[in-house]
């Protein structure tokens, strides 16, 4: 008879030695388990915060209000855009017409100014500084009760694309015109009886060229076919028919997706920004009351070099010599030496300061002043008229715009706003300044 095999005995260092092996699994299950979970954490952490947590960080706060990094950088690719397009029109133009080399060189410096603004820098401050005046009128208008409707917003994106639902608007006449002086017999003695009074001076002050945010559409050029079909059509006086409009609309939104990441939310808040800048404008136009009529003179100059030409030629008037004679035979403002000088009437704030002073000083009709020092050379200034004037429209125009924009850094002045330091590394590049006009603006300079 077969013997049974024994049976293991089990004792209690056994039993002890077998749990305690089976905890350490356990542990070793439980570690690795853990950091598995840490690093896919890490992995999901990074992965989330490169796309969403990064781009909600704060860059600017106004009033309390926040502006992300986000939003930031999809309007630097849209104003990115804008100049892109703007310096392919221009680029274009010269194809057309600068076929010598120094008319390629004045587009060369033109398209230069455009790509200078796409300067991260340049470009971060630019659009920052948009950014927090469409929030601040934002938050004024809503002070104000003023409001913006659907049905405002699609009037306004339909005409954005020169769509009109009643009808082509036709332009508007001039509404005033500048009526001409009657002279009296001393300004006859003292100026021809066709003097137009109108000329342009040297002695304005510099205008800052600044490029505005709109959009212009162009025809793609073959050598060129980048960003330019999200642009949008200019003005045209053919009609079309509302689903072509919605065509059109669509096809933009589209390719503002595809080459910049700019949604049709964001391209809606862009048009209704600019419809609560204009009602608040308005608004504000109206609180101001400003005077269609300003103070103007009317003044001729004789420009030297130098002070002691300038005092020679005002002791030679003083003498009863000719003015208009004198004016061509020394002014070097050739713009006006051969028409006595005569600058035409102007009011404040269009001439240099120290110009602008002596003229405004000078009290009798052909009172003339003592040498004027501006950064153009010597100046001798004659009072021709002095009167309150009405202004065209176009100078209304530009002097609400100036009332306006005073009124705007008043505010921003007397608002909390907070502006954070953002890196290069956060300004976006794209879309990139095309590569052919860059090779022009190089070769250009380089000759």
């Amino acid at each position: 008879m077969a013997k049974k095999p024994k049976q293991p005995v089990i004792t209690k260092k056994h039993l002890a030695r077998q749990a305690r092996e089976q905890l350490q699994t356990r542990y070793i299950l439980i570690t690795g388990l853990i950091v598995l979970i840490l690093v896919v954490g890490l992995v999901g952490y990074g992965i989330l915060d490169q796309i969403y947590l990064q781009g909600q960080k704060t860059v600017a706060t106004v009033e309390g209000e926040k502006i992300v990094l986000k939003d930031f950088q999809s309007q630097v690719r849209f104003y990115r855009l804008q100049i892109i397009n703007q310096a392919v029109n221009y680029y274009q133009l010269m194809q057309m017409f600068g076929s010598d080399q120094q008319t390629q060189a004045q587009f060369a410096s033109q398209l230069m100014q455009y790509k200078s603004q796409l300067t991260p820098s340049v470009i971060s401050e630019n659009v920052m500084n948009a950014m927090v005046d469409d929030l601040l009128i934002r938050q004024e208008a809503k002070r104000r009760g003023i409001t913006v409707s659907a049905e405002e917003l699609e009037k306004a994106l339909q005409e954005t694309f020169q769509y009109y639902a009643n009808g082509t608007p036709t332009s508007k006449p001039t509404s005033i015109s500048i009526p001409t002086s009657t002279l009296n017999p001393t300004q006859i003695s003292l100026v021809p009886p066709t003097s137009t009074a109108t000329n342009t001076p040297e002695v304005t002050a510099t205008e800052t060229t600044t490029v505005t945010e709109t959009i212009t559409q162009t025809a793609t050029p073959t050598q060129i076919p980048t960003i330019t079909p999200t642009s949008l059509p200019t003005a045209t006086s053919t009609p079309y028919t509302l689903e072509g409009y919605k065509a059109q609309f669509d096809s933009t939104i589209k390719n503002l997706k595809e080459n910049i990441g700019f949604s049709e939310k964001e391209f809606r808040k862009y048009i209704e920004n600019q419809l609560y800048t204009e009602k608040l404008k308005e608004s504000v136009l109206k609180e101001l009351n400003i005077s269609r009529e300003e103070e103007q003179v009317w003044a001729r100059h004789i420009l030297v070099e130098d002070e002691q030409t300038a005092k020679d030629i005002l002791a030679r008037l003083e003498k009863g010599e000719d003015w208009s004679a004198l004016a061509a035979e020394f002014s070097t403002d050739t713009s006006n030496k051969d028409n006595g000088g005569d600058l035409g009437w102007f009011g404040k704030g269009t001439m240099v300061a120290a110009f602008e002073e002596a003229a405004f000083s000078l009290k009798t009709i052909g009172e003339i002043s003592q040498p004027v020092k501006t950064d153009y050379g010597w100046h001798l200034i004659q009072l021709l008229g002095h009167e309150t004037r009405p202004l065209s429209d176009s100078a209304f125009q530009q002097l609400q715009e100036e009332k306006f924009q005073e009124w705007m850094t008043q505010l921003k002045e007397n608002s909390d706003i907070v502006i954070q330091e953002i890196p290069e590394a956060d300004i976006p590049i794209e879309p990139e300044f095309p590569e052919e006009i860059s090779n022009f603006i190089t070769n250009s300079m380089s000759q």
